[in-house]
């Protein structure tokens, strides 16, 4: 069974990783979306933290819009396959997965290009 977590809201991939108050974690086997399940994020801006939660649940893959880059190595250094740059709704981006059509983006960082004021911990 394969195990993908993604920031979530309303149905969506949430474009603000490190702020988000849900994730989804969609599993699949033998490529189907066989379950979905919505797990409440208690631990807002820690890195570690949320990447051993995820570790538990055993997801093996992040999928994701924008992510700063303590949270990108703290889920990289766990050993999760991470994907950048996602957008819209979960189960449409987890069936582009699964199919091997998702294309991870290169940049980290934030994808909402600037719209308001938040930061992601570079620099600390």
């Amino acid at each position: 069974m394969l195990k993908i977590a993604m920031p979530y809201k309303g149905g969506k991939v949430n474009e603000h990783f490190g702020s988000s108050s849900e994730f989804v974690i969609i599993e699949s086997i033998s490529g189907n979306i066989t379950g979905k399940e919505i797990l409440t994020n208690e631990v807002m801006h820690n890195h570690g933290g949320l990447a051993r939660i995820l570790k538990a649940e055993g997801v093996n893959v992040v999928i994701t819009g924008g992510i700063g880059l303590p949270m990108a190595e703290a889920l990289q250094n766990e050993g999760f396959i991470l994907i950048k740059g996602a957008s819209g709704d979960v189960e449409r981006v987890a069936g582009e997965y699964l199919k091997g059509t998702l294309i991870s983006s290169v940049s980290i960082g934030c994808m909402c290009g600037g719209k308001h004021r938040h930061s992601h911990g570079q620099g600390r």
